[in-house]
């Protein structure tokens, strides 16, 4: 078993291309079911100890994977009992069946056990489990101190993360072979637990990774401010919010943070090392800029958009959030010659997209593509897009991020990024990392502030 952290993600179509590539070159569909009821008896035997184990089979190959599994264990001493939904459907699932030599109880007769192994559907569903099965799997799940789920937990559409059936929590989700969309895409992301990435000998590759910990600009011998990343940010009618992204662009390493002001009382706010200024019509043609955030609290109103549009004639590197994601459009984009990172929300998203009529890996590597930009589509599933087609899932965010000013904050952090030189996939990949990794720190009901604060102790 394995962390899954930089690892690539694979929808079913391509999984299972991947298996047939792997055929093509000499090996069989047994050899493929073998190596995966293996790896899943040696992880769950790990995980079980000395319990007692339930394999729930289903007809296809995930169910055969489970026959092998059980066959493997009750080998090798583990209490190990098998339960079916229904006959074995497929060649292979008969095939392995036949390697279990124990008695099979019917699902609807079964009784629980301290560790449940659901292995009765895996990739590839379209519609939902029948209401009996799906009752008898979660009076089975109710009994069970530990569930884990094979490859994904029954009822999951792979590549949408839409969950099909009223489905149980699992506590592990051992994934075969590669990740799949559905196992950081939500709702079916909060019903998988751990994840765990589990060897079946087919090699894989794709232009989508899950998030891993990235490799952050570090301030060395030859560092001054503003090689370190001069950040400025361009405030509106709401400074409070562009507040935020300043405080957070400063705490994630930014050598300067520039706050154009929306007045000029705003140069006695705290904390002094940021520097404030009112804007000018000249104010982003400093060269030493790195990147210019805009859009936490930039208003609506005729000055929100003038300095929407002079930070878009700049053709400085740019984060686009909040309003000015409201105000802009894929036209006015497209004439932006800088790179350009947009952090939308649903809404956002929405608003400057359209409504999603596809999976949201999918939807946001559309508008990547469409508005020539990379897209941190954000949510409790956070999808990083660029242009070309490369993707990035990132594992579920904190539930207590549903709070005011937390997205000013990861636009300062990605902002602090883009100026310190990253590339913007690079940037927006760290800058989400360093947001999650500080919502981590503070814990439970935290305040924005509390968060931009964080970000100190998240580089140290």
């Amino acid at each position: 078993m394995t962390p899954i952290e930089g690892r690539p993600v694979l929808t079913a179509a391509a999984m299972r291309a991947a298996e047939q590539l792997v055929m093509a070159d000499g090996a069989t569909e047994t050899e493929l079911m073998d190596r995966a009821g293996r790896a899943i008896a040696e992880a769950v035997g790990r995980l079980a100890a000395t319990r007692e184990v339930l394999i729930l089979c289903g007809p296809g190959n995930n169910g055969g994977d489970g026959y092998i599994a059980a066959a493997i264990l009750a080998e090798r001493g583990t209490a190990v009992r098998v339960a079916a939904a229904s006959e074995p459907h497929s060649e292979g699932c008969r095939r392995a069946a036949a390697r279990w030599n124990g008695p099979v109880e019917a699902l609807s007769e079964a009784r629980g056990a301290p560790v449940l192994v659901d292995a009765l559907f895996g990739i590839g569903l379209s519609r939902g489990l029948e209401d009996l099965t799906v009752h008898h799997l979660r009076r089975l799940a109710d009994k069970a101190e530990l569930r884990i789920a094979v490859d994904l937990p029954s009822g999951v559409a792979t590549d949408s993360g839409q969950v099909l059936s009223d489905l149980p929590c699992f506590d592990v989700t051992l994934a075969l072979g590669t990740v799949k969309p559905a196992h950081l895409l939500q709702p079916a992301a909060s019903h998988m637990g751990t994840v765990r990435l589990l060897d079946i000998g087919v090699p894989v590759s794709s232009t989508a990774h899950v998030m891993t910990s990235p490799a952050l600009p570090e301030a060395g011998t030859e560092s001054h401010k503003y090689n370190r990343g001069m950040v400025t940010i361009v405030a509106g009618s709401m400074s409070g919010a562009s507040e935020l992204a300043a405080m957070a662009a400063a705490r994630a390493g930014a050598g300067y943070v520039l706050h154009l002001a929306a007045d000029a009382e705003m140069a006695a706010a705290r904390p002094h090392a940021i520097v404030r200024r009112s804007f000018t019509p000249d104010a982003l043609a400093d060269e030493r800029i790195g990147a210019v955030v805009i859009g936490p609290g930039l208003g609506r109103d005729d000055q929100a958009k003038e300095r929407l549009h002079a930070a878009l004639a700049s053709g400085r590197p740019l984060v686009i959030d909040g309003d000015a994601l409201r105000l802009v459009d894929l036209d006015t984009l497209g004439h932006h010659a800088g790179p350009k990172i947009l952090t939308p929300h649903g809404g956002e998203f929405s608003h400057l997209f359209g409504d999603m009529t596809a999976d949201k890996l999918t939807a946001t590597r559309d508008a990547a593509r469409r508005s020539m930009a990379v897209v941190v589509h954000k949510g409790a599933d956070t999808v990083i897009a660029e242009p070309g087609g490369r993707a990035i899932l990132c594992p579920q965010a904190s539930p207590w991020l549903s709070t005011a000013g937390t997205g000013d904050v990861l636009a300062g952090a990605i902002g602090a990024m883009l100026a310190a030189g990253l590339d913007p996939v690079a940037a927006a990949e760290a800058g989400v990392w360093l947001h999650a990794q500080a919502a981590r720190l503070c814990g439970k009901a935290f305040i924005a502030d509390d968060l931009a604060d964080a970000l100190s102790a998240v580089r140290g």
